[in-house]
Formats: structure tokens, C-alpha cells, sequence
């Protein structure tokens, strides 16, 4: 059964950081784009981040110098780096997993989601 778990959202004070976990079980993580997602009270969820199956990484607008994606294949984890966080950040991040699109790229859309974890940036 495809599974993605994400884990280390917390409470933290605007400038700290946080990385967050996205495990796969239940498949190979390799052979997939992962992407990050967040969604904010009364907003949509928008897109953060996504790397695909050839190490290809791309970024939201705004948010490539502080939040890195990778991924450790051989743990089937991938993660998000989140640095220099704002209150604005503040949201419940879903990881997200599905087949390359044949362009160089990730996918449009996402067939399999994680339960999301929360982030919550404080003073």
C-alpha cells in the first residue's frame, strides 16, 4: 500500500529553522517526484517545493534561498530544509509523491499524500 508519513513540524520563533521528514513506505521513493505542499488557514494549498526521480529540484517563488529539498534514496526519505522562518510560513505541509511527467520536470499533480504535519511560526 502506497504510504507517505510526514514528521517534524513544531512550534517554532520567526528566524529559526526546522526540517521536515516525508518517509515512504510501501513503495520505492526513487522511482517517484516527491513535492511539498502547505496550506495555510483559509487558504489554498500551494505548491513549496518538488524534486524528481533525476535529482531535479525546484523551488516556489520567494522560498528558493530558504527552504532546500533532497532526498535519500537509500533511506526512501525526503526532506525539507526550512531556514529563516516567518509567520507567513506558518501552515500544515503535506508531502506528495507521483510519477515523473515526461518533461524535466515534477508532476502537475499528485496521486498519493501524506497526512501533513504542522508548522507553526511564533513569536
Amino acid at each position: 500500500q502506497v504510504q507517505l508519513v510526514e514528521s517534524g513540524g513544531d512550534l517554532v520563533q520567526p528566524g529559526g529553522s526546522l526540517r521536515l521528514s516525508c518517509a515512504a513506505r510501501g513503495f520505492t521513493l526513487e522511482d517517484y517526484a516527491i513535492g511539498w505542499f502547505r496550506q495555510a488557514p483559509g487558504q489554498e494549498r500551494e505548491g513549496v517545493s518538488c524534486v524528481n526521480s533525476r535529482i531535479n529540484k525546484y523551488y516556489a517563488d520567494g522560498l528558493k534561498g530558504r527552504f532546500t529539498i533532497s532526498r535519500d534514496n537509500a533511506k526512501n526519505m525526503v526532506y525539507l530544509q526550512m531556514n529563516s522562518l516567518q509567520p507567513e510560513d506558518t501552515a500544515v505541509y503535506y508531502c506528495a509523491a507521483d510519477r515523473d511527467p515526461p518533461c524535466d520536470g515534477c508532476p502537475g499533480w499528485y496521486s498519493n499524500w501524506g497526512q501533513g504535519t504542522q508548522v507553526t511560526v511564533s513569536s
